[in-house]
């Protein structure tokens, strides 16, 4: 689940619970680590998690979460040069993996690798049903064999208006949904993800919330060629904290529109109701398309923060559909411009 902040009003609020001095300290804590100059070829190098003893060895940084029983063919991956993001450079490795929302681990914070020990991925297998010719279940790592994986170069924009650049490694949705052979009165497809409370610390910790995540997307958005399912990034499987084993990468939309550790999609023909569009409908839309004329009923979505800008007031301007424009703006013809 992804890249927003909503809890009951008892609840500290993320204003008191990420302040700037926390994220510094942040920082300073990851350099005490000796990692923060590591580049994504030598990467490879740091221990992944032993995930057959009884006992789960604690991750050591936000790059030693990486499942050792993850599928690794293919990696890494080619890039495919049409997906370009010209104007900034890639996120930091250490910062992409370090800063991110999960909430089943923890909706308090952003830093959040280090509560992913008990969590055991692989095998990982995801089940297809409602309005398909045949209802079926998958096994992930038999899905990239068949499918291949490439990389794409994408901008992630997160509703709380910060942002990255991420090579993502993985195959297009469309693929998994020709695959699934839909029926022709399918319009939406339904993704739930998991929801396992003795691997996943902020389940139990926020039972508030209607545990499993679960969104939505049109048919037509699920087909779209950017619409990407990643099960990789920087050249190497998903870390926990990212999403590890699966996750959408929708960069047209506000991150928490693409779910991670999705386990399911059903075909239906309504549109599905979304999780966080449950909790606050008056915040959260259905589509929650990424577009600076429409401000969060609590922040400009004018402009966004760059991730390795997160410790000064720089701050960049937001493109309509996150700059996607060429390749999804026909299907919104009454989106604000």
């Amino acid at each position: 689940m992804s890249n927003i902040i909503i809890r009951p009003n008892w609840v500290l609020p993320e204003s008191a619970a990420s302040t700037q001095d926390a994220y510094f300290n942040r920082r300073r804590f990851i350099s005490t680590l000796g990692l923060g100059t590591i580049g994504v070829a030598s990467v490879g190098s740091l221990g992944c998690i032993g995930q057959t003893g009884e006992a789960a060895e604690a991750p050591k940084g936000p790059l030693d979460t990486i499942p050792a029983d993850a599928p690794r063919d293919g990696y890494p991956a080619a890039r495919n040069s049409l997906y370009k993001v010209p104007e900034r450079p890639i996120t930091d490795r250490i910062a992409a993996s370090s800063y991110n929302n999960f909430y089943e681990f923890d909706g308090n914070s952003k830093e959040i690798w280090h509560l992913t020990d008990k969590y055991d991925p692989y095998p990982f297998t995801i089940e297809i049903g409602g309005l398909v010719e045949k209802p079926m279940t998958l096994d992930l790592s038999d899905l990239i064999r068949r499918f291949g994986i490439e990389e794409r170069l994408y901008r992630h924009r997160c509703v709380e208006a910060w942002s990255l650049t991420v090579p993502w490694e993985g195959f297009p949705l469309r693929n998994l949904v020709e695959l699934a052979k839909p029926l022709s009165k399918a319009s939406h497809l339904k993704f739930v993800s998991i929801a396992r409370k003795n691997e996943m610390p902020g389940i139990k910790k926020q039972s508030w919330y209607k545990w499993p995540y679960y969104e939505g997307l049109r048919m037509d958005e699920a087909t779209n060629e950017l619409a990407f399912a990643v099960t990789g990034m920087y050249g190497e499987p998903l870390t926990k904290q990212n999403g590890s084993p699966i996750r959408l990468a929708l960069p047209w939309k506000y991150g928490y529109k693409g779910p991670k550790a999705f386990a399911k999609i059903e075909f239906v023909d309504y549109e599905p109701k979304t999780f966080w569009n449950d909790i606050a409908p008056d915040e959260y839309s259905f589509l929650s398309n990424v577009n600076p004329k429409v401000p969060h009923p609590r922040w400009s979505q004018a402009t966004e923060r760059f991730i390795k800008d997160m410790d000064t007031t720089r701050r960049v301007r937001t493109q309509l559909f996150n700059g996607y424009e060429e390749f999804v703006g026909d299907m919104y013809p009454n989106e604000p411009r």
